[in-house]
This record gives structure tokens, sequence and C-alpha cells, in this order.
């Protein structure tokens, strides 16, 4: 996996898995569990999203199979029992989908996700048209580089950017995602700068800073 910043592009699944507006609930229910995934885009035309049928879209079918809702829950819960009622995926999706672009980072993604309380994004074109899918799981898979790729990284992109002078006397340690930053530099002044160009680096789990300035070591000596 390539340095930072990752984009949606470098972790979505690129051949998902969708279905048309008009596939039957049990092919639905079927594609769910052969693929073990939460969710399917829904399709229309050459590949234009217009939708998300999920497992909690197909839930109500089951829950309000022997009940006879009273007008509170009648009033509460009216998008649910039309869905209940629903036999193709056009009836029962919810819509318009929320998407976002391969181009977007995974942080825009994360925060998309958070926003709109759901576990995975369809990735489409300025058209609109599906070109991956991307979960929760997949916007993890930064924290699967490996160590001595964290540290080679950091040295690069935060270490020999921001102290080219004393680089030599900073030790970058990267352990299980956690990077201790350590040694003397001029000025204190960059070290919270420091920490934070660190911390942004995907896949870094935590940053320690103890770098401390050239005087300190002086006085002693």
């Amino acid at each position: 996996m390539r340095g930072s910043p990752h984009t949606v592009s470098d972790v979505m699944t690129h051949s998902p898995v969708a279905v048309g507006r008009d596939a039957p609930f049990k092919d639905v229910v079927t594609l769910l569990d052969r693929w073990k995934v939460s969710a399917l885009p829904v399709l229309e035309g050459e590949g234009r999203v217009i939708g998300v049928v999920s497992e909690a879209d197909l839930l109500p079918k089951e829950e309000f199979r022997d009940s006879d809702p009273d007008r509170f829950v009648q009033r509460e819960r009216l998008a649910d029992l039309a869905k209940a009622g629903g036999v193709t995926a056009g009836e029962l999706m919810s819509a318009p989908a929320v998407t976002v672009h391969a181009d977007a980072t995974l942080a825009e993604a994360a925060r998309i996700m958070a926003r709109c309380r759901v576990k995975r994004l369809p990735v489409v074109d300025g058209v609109g048209l599906l070109q991956g899918i991307v979960s929760r799981a997949d916007l993890l898979k930064v924290f699967l580089r490996e160590d001595a790729e964290l540290t080679e990284e950091v040295r690069r992109e935060v270490v020999d950017r921001l102290f080219p002078l004393s680089a030599d006397h900073i030790r970058v340690d990267v352990d299980e995602g956690v990077v201790t930053l350590a040694g003397w530099i001029d000025s204190t002044d960059l070290a919270p700068v420091a920490a934070r160009l660190a911390r942004a680096v995907e896949g870094v789990v935590d940053v320690r800073c103890h770098l401390a300035p050239v005087s300190v070591r002086s006085d002693t000596n």
C-alpha cells in the first residue's frame, strides 16, 4: 500500500455485487447471504446508482409479519410499514443513495459514514455510475501497514522535511502503529507540528513526542 494520503480507490471493492430496481425480495436476500454483505447498490440503466437496499430495509417484512400496528406505530413507522409490503429492490431501497467518489480521502469517507449512519458507500463517478463500494472494514485497511513502512514514511515526510539540519539526531520508532519521536531539535516550536503530521500518516495509531531542544542536552553535559 502506497504512502499517504490514501483515497477510496485504494481500498474499495472494484467489482461490487449490485441489483436492479426490479430484483425480487428473495433474490436480494440470497445475494446478501451468498456474498456476506449487509447492503447492495440498486442500479438503473447503464449502472447509475439510484439507491441502496440493506438488511435494515428487509427486516420490517419480518417485524410486522404477524402484528397489527396501532395508529401511533402507523404514524411513526410509515416508511418501515411501506417496506414491509415491498417485494422488489426498488420498493425496499433507501433513496437517494449516500455515495462517495473514488478520489475522496479515507477521512472524508469515514465522516460521510458517521454522519449518515451507514456501513458502506457506493463509489460513483461524475455521472453517478457505479465504480465500486467501500465499507467500514475497507477504511481500516490502512492500519494493516507494517511498522517499517510507517517508520520510513514518518521519517521521509515529517522528520526530513521539518528538521533537515537535525534529522540525524532524531529517532523514529514505530511499535504496533504507535510512533515515538525522540531526539534533539533547535527549538521545540515545531514539536507539536511534527506530532500532528505524524499522526496524520494513515495507519498511525498514536504518536508519542519526546523532542527536546539542543539547549537541554547542553545543560546536562
